[in-house]
């Protein structure tokens, strides 16, 4: 064995890492982002839940349960609302992850110790982002009133638990895990199929040296991209109903309606997403650099967009990124509709989200179609 062929050969290869930058560069990055992700954006234990409060009874005994709600850490109590409709529309909307409801008998029943009740709902889509938050509830009846009812009641014991709170999960009863991920797969495997297919498709052309002949043909970049992407909204939508039917046969996920919020939703991300891919593909000049890019999307895709953790638990620079993502607002879309059967109303800001991000991306793998051209 010579050790000079080696070296050589060893020189070789570093050369040619350091004239691939694309790949230099995510052999360098990519740690770096997941060591940032997982370390500072991931939090399984979410705090300060938007929370929104209907109070008919405005005594002292309501004030020092709303406190210490807020004491807890774990509830941010964001909209007060005048009629229950408001409530359940915040609920539906997704604006809130709590409601909490105090009846106007609430102070009087609770001196006369006539079982008093309060109702926390829930929003039990995603059975993790709520959890610490209602067993930290378990703690609110024999605290909240402690002071207040010892003024009250005077040399009278006051009982230990001088109220009740009654837990309504909302949409997901059980709190089933498979109702908030099996939906969530539609997006996450839309986005790795359809991003990495054309991505690759287009990388292929140019290595094999068809795009040449592409090129030479008067077809406008325009055509060019909504004759390729066509076929794949097609596979798109196909591979959408098969996941659809088996959530509904093998999971039993609900299908609560909003089809049409679903359908517009489904549609904006299929396109966008293949836009995307048409974009990855001007500027990666292999496969592999294709392959790299798509997995660096879909990387923080499936950390930031609140499928695999829950989105309110993240540190607000991560959500601000999150929000950036296509996959967050089609979460969104997909898990209002199928568990929630909201309507084009509800999930207005998603699919408005959605139509900004298929409108920007078109423009840019345009605008970058045409420099290759040039």
């Amino acid at each position: 064995m010579s050790w000079t062929r080696t070296w050589a050969v060893m020189a070789k290869e570093f050369g040619q890492l350091r004239r691939d930058r694309l790949t230099y560069a995510m052999i360098l990055m990519l740690p770096i982002v997941q060591l940032l992700l997982f370390g500072y954006a991931i939090n399984g234990d979410p705090r300060r839940l938007e929370t929104a409060v209907l109070v008919q009874d405005h005594g002292a005994f309501s004030r020092s349960i709303l406190t210490a709600m807020e004491n807890s850490d774990y509830f941010d109590i964001t909209q007060v609302a005048r009629t229950p409709a408001e409530l359940d529309e915040a609920l539906a909307r997704g604006e809130v992850k709590f409601a909490l409801t105090i009846p106007a008998d609430f102070s009087r029943r609770v001196i006369r110790g006539d079982q008093a009740q309060i109702l926390v709902e829930a929003d039990a889509t995603d059975p993790a982002a709520t959890s610490g938050a209602l067993a930290a509830l378990a703690a609110l009846p024999p605290q909240a009133l402690e002071r207040d009812l010892s003024q009250a009641l005077g040399a009278r014991a006051p009982p230990a638990a001088p109220f009740e709170v009654v837990i309504h999960r909302r949409y997901n009863p059980e709190g089933e895990t498979a109702f908030n991920i099996v939906p969530g797969l539609l997006a996450i495997i839309l986005s790795m199929t359809l991003v990495m297919m054309t991505a690759l498709g287009m990388a292929r052309e140019r290595e094999r040296g068809t795009m040449e002949s592409l090129l030479s043909t008067p077809v406008r970049p325009l055509e060019v991209m909504a004759g390729k992407l066509a076929p794949y909204v097609g596979v798109g939508l196909i591979q959408s109903a098969v996941i659809l039917i088996m959530a509904r046969v093998l999971f039993d996920v609900p299908m609560m309606g909003g089809w049409l919020a679903l359908g517009t939703g489904l549609f904006l991300f299929i396109v966008g997403s293949l836009a995307l891919g048409f974009l990855i593909s001007t500027i990666a000049r292999t496969q592999l650099q294709a392959m790299q890019m798509s997995f660096f999307y879909m990387m923080p895709s499936i950390l930031l967009s609140g499928f695999m953790f829950p989105f309110s638990g993240m540190p607000s620079w991560a959500q601000a990124i999150g929000t950036a993502i296509p996959v967050t607002h089609f979460l969104r879309v997909v898990r209002g509709a199928l568990l929630k059967g909201v309507g084009l109303a509800e999930a207005g800001p998603s699919l408005f989200a959605l139509v900004v991000f298929c409108l920007v991306v078109t423009a840019l793998a345009m605008a970058r179609y045409r420099t290759t051209l040039d």
